[in-house]
């Protein structure tokens, strides 16, 4: 099974995160950011990695360092657990409707990082999360994971549904992208024969 376990220690935050590709979805989070503990149960729940975080950060300052930090975290198990990607499909992509609101994720495992975020926000917060706050976080995942994702917000109202709309499709694209092509199990998706770099 494909699993990570990584601890993330700085002046600010620090981090445990257990990682396992292969599970069921079960999750245990815990940040002290409950907007954020959400979205993570969320990312767990809907692309079936099992994910335990503890996080212990500055909240007394603000919400960001725990907010980047565990998208680091949680970027750096899931590129240690899937290892040199052989067998995986590497490509995922969601168009997810939550009520009102419609979000279209597509992703790369390409070990080549970069975000698009077309994603705006009506509201500064969320509970007491800024809105803000979620581009980083996204950006903080997508650097340390070796992902090349791209994150659009086509309509929406509600700003709980945008968000949550976001981490749902960013879940499903996530789940399609590692599962193992059976017809090419033995093989890094790839003409190049490795993936990342400039390849």
């Amino acid at each position: 099974m494909r699993k990570a376990r990584v601890e993330r220690n700085t002046n600010e935050t620090q981090i445990m995160v257990e990682l396992n590709l292969d599970g069921t979805g079960i999750y245990d989070v815990e940040t002290g950011v409950g907007f954020l503990d959400h979205m993570l149960e969320q990312l767990s729940r809907h692309s079936l990695m099992d994910l335990k975080v503890r996080a212990k950060g500055d909240l007394h300052i603000d919400f960001h360092h725990t907010t980047e930090d565990t998208g680091i975290a949680i970027g750096q198990a899931f590129s240690q657990a899937l290892g040199d990607k052989k067998g995986i499909n590497r490509y995922g992509s969601c168009l997810l409707p939550m009520d009102e609101a419609l979000t279209r994720v597509a992703l790369d495992c390409s070990n080549r990082p970069y975000l698009i975020w077309n994603v705006e926000f009506t509201r500064d917060k969320l509970g007491d999360m800024d809105t803000e706050l979620f581009r980083e976080w996204f950006q903080a995942f997508a650097q340390a994971a070796g992902l090349t994702l791209h994150v659009e917000n086509l309509y929406g109202d509600n700003n709980h549904h945008i968000v949550e709309s976001a981490f749902k499709a960013l879940a499903r694209s996530l789940r399609s992208a590692i599962e193992i092509d059976s017809r090419k199990s033995d093989a890094i998706p790839s003409t190049k024969g490795v993936l990342g770099g400039s390849l």
